[in-house]
């Protein structure tokens, strides 16, 4: 006789397949012809409000007045941006969080900028909240510089990027994370343009300051500390501004104009990225290309192809994701095993296509490896990384459209990638100069690509399916890397998903993947955990507030953080508690017609800064879970694909 808790687990386990076929069924028709996925990435209303300052830049007012070609998307642009102004009159960056200051203050700039007069009520109110925050000098160092490029900041208070900084020795610019060496590159050309654009008549930002408030950089306290350092040395580059060698700033500025040129090559864009694809088309303006040189129009239409105006919506991507959303999406189908082969085939196909087999700045590090990997975005040569490689990967598995050397080179350049500490990072290795992250620009919490557990645990899943074994030296290091970020309360750090639950579930899947028993203490208390944040409705959440807290901070349950959870637990070897079942119950119920909705920001760009909203996570992940779980509820090996 069946018992009623058995007969319950099973009803669950039939339940949970028929629900992943529909929800395989639903994203298979998702699919583009040529096999590839990609879905919508979104993010706050920065990106909007930029994009009307590149617009008061590419077409400065003329007689005092401004009224750009471009007014009909300005306007739909500042109509994006009050349609998510918070009642309190700020702007979040992510659902549910609190007004932030800098993307009020660009919101604000934008708006005023558009024509809303100041004594509108939804500025009004805005202007009250950046009071309230501390003003316009609490923004970050980026919303400064931009707003000083028209004198509406104190050039003499915002940071200094001096295109010398290619001259400097040891290729120190390669010591900073890749996407703000590409700002830093693009912003040093544009700094250079020395006298700010005009704006409107009359136009002012005056009434953002706040009056008790200096709009001087703040020292650190004692003496010697390397922000105190890093701002002499900002006061040294204003100096050698106004009184430096024009022969080596000629020089550094033909050097930063090649270094840009070249990266142009195989890419939709600098670095296929948003913030220096707009300052990239900021400088060549400076560097002279007119508005009708083909490499500065193309710069600007690769800009202007993240922007989405469908009559209902107007929003711009900070970069497309098809590699990603390919490799998840052809991964958690393989899983599903309710998908037909030759759409997996033909995503294999489009896949293998992309491997990139040219040098990139990653090579500066590892200049004895062969090239290879995959980008994020379309075409962005350059910068492949580690972490969408090891997912493509995954999801290739045994399938080898272009032959089994593909792999051989995947595997060997993501294995020479690994970092000393025995960690993955995002695009380099060994970009760990800690110092840097007080130089006065960095305060967009990026400055580093540091190792992560996530990535980590995702090579070693990747490296376990091309059949490298855990005796492999990278293996170990990589395991005891794992073992020493742990966090005291069982939980591994997330960099590039929110937050804690990303990081356990692909810490947990790479130790899996790897051969550590599930008995280990590690991985106990890392299931412990889990199941301990568990919320009422048997699904799990997680707030971006986690990153400004340095800790767990709980939200409403949503379908991607679930699936995460669920992934980390049965890779820890539970696949029967009640907070499994619990789990599985929630995307169960929460799926409709095989899809799940999800309005919340899963994932991350820059911890505390800077969030995104991927448009297939709460797809392709869910489907992963419930996969995962009727394999493992039938008896498959524990890290074992199918």
């Amino acid at each position: 006789m069946t018992s009623p808790v058995l007969a319950v687990q099973q009803a669950t386990v039939a339940r949970a397949g028929q629900v992943a076929q529909a929800a395989a069924g639903r994203l298979l028709s998702e699919q583009r012809p040529d096999g590839h996925w990609c879905a919508p990435l979104t993010a706050d209303v920065t990106l909007e409000a930029d994009y009307i300052l590149l617009q008061l830049w590419l077409h400065p007012p003329q007689g005092g007045t401004w009224n750009p070609p471009t007014r009909p998307l300005v306007e739909r642009a500042a109509q994006a941006i009050l349609e998510r102004q918070l009642p309190g009159g700020g702007f979040h960056i992510y659902p549910g969080g609190p007004a932030e200051i800098s993307a009020t203050v660009k919101a604000y700039f934008a708006l005023k900028l558009a024509g809303i007069p100041a004594d509108d009520p939804r500025l009004e109110r805005a202007r009250r909240t950046i009071l309230d925050l501390g003003g316009i000098q609490s923004a970050n160092s980026y919303v400064k510089i931009n707003l000083s490029l028209f004198g509406l900041y104190p050039r003499e208070h915002c940071p200094s990027i001096p295109p010398e900084i290619l001259l400097l020795p040891g290729k120190a610019i390669y010591r900073m994370s890749s996407w703000s060496r590409a700002i830093a590159i693009a912003l040093a050309i544009v700094q250079s343009a020395g006298a700010p654009r005009p704006v409107p008549a009359g136009f002012t930002l005056e009434e953002l300051f706040h009056p008790d408030l200096p709009t001087s950089f703040a020292p650190a306290e004692g003496f010697f500390t390397w922000r105190n350092l890093f701002l002499r040395l900002d006061a040294l580059a204003k100096w050698w501004e106004r009184r430096g060698w024009s022969a080596v700033r000629r020089r550094a500025l033909r050097a930063a104009e090649a270094w840009i040129l070249e990266r142009f090559e195989d890419s939709d864009g600098l670095g296929a990225i948003y913030p220096p694809m707009m300052y990239a088309v900021m400088a060549l303006d400076v560097l002279g290309y007119t508005p009708d040189s083909p490499l500065r129009r193309r710069a600007l239409e690769q800009f202007e192809a993240l922007m989405t105006d469908d009559g209902a919506r107007f929003y711009f991507q900070p970069c497309f994701s098809p590699v990603w959303d390919t490799a998840h999406a052809l991964y958690a189908l393989a899983e599903s095993g309710a998908c037909p082969p030759e759409p997996l085939e033909r995503a294999a196909r489009w896949l293998s296509g992309r491997e990139i087999r040219r040098r990139g700045d990653w090579s500066v590090m590892r200049p004895r490896t062969e090239p290879s990997g995959w980008a994020f975005e379309y075409r962005n040569g350059f910068y492949p990384d580690m972490d969408d490689t090891a997912i493509v990967l995954l999801a290739l598995g045994g399938r080898a459209p272009f032959g089994a050397a593909q792999h051989e080179r995947a595997r060997a350049w993501l294995l020479d990638m690994q970092s000393r500490d025995g960690g993955w990072a995002a695009f380099d290795a060994d970009n760990n100069w800690n110092f840097l992250s007080h130089v006065p620009f960095a305060d967009h919490n990026a400055m580093l690509d540091l190792t992560c557990p996530d990535i980590t645990g995702r090579a070693l899943e990747a490296l376990a399916a091309q059949g490298i074994s855990r005796e492999h030296p990278a293996v170990r290091r990589a395991v005891r890397y794992l073992e020493r970020t742990q966090c005291p309360d069982g939980s591994w750090y997330g960099r590039w998903g929110v937050a804690y639950i990303y990081g356990t579930c692909f810490a947990l899947r790479g130790l899996a993947a790897s051969g550590e028993s599930d008995r280990e203490a590690h991985i106990l208390r890392a299931g412990e955990w889990l199941r301990s944040i568990q919320n009422a409705d048997g699904g799990w959440g997680e707030s971006c507030a986690s990153y400004p807290d340095g800790a767990y901070t709980p939200a409403p349950s949503t379908p991607s953080q679930t699936a995460w959870a669920l992934l980390g637990l049965i890779a820890g070897g539970d696949t029967s508690s009640s907070s499994v079942l619990q789990g599985i119950q929630y995307l169960l119920e929460t799926c409709r017609d095989g899809a799940w909705s999800e309005e919340q920001f899963t994932g991350t760009g820059f911890p505390g800064v800077f969030y995104l909203h991927y448009g297939l996570y709460p797809q392709y992940f869910p489907l992963l879970a419930l996969s995962a779980y009727v394999k493992h509820s039938r008896g498959a090996p524990r890290g074992q694909r199918p």
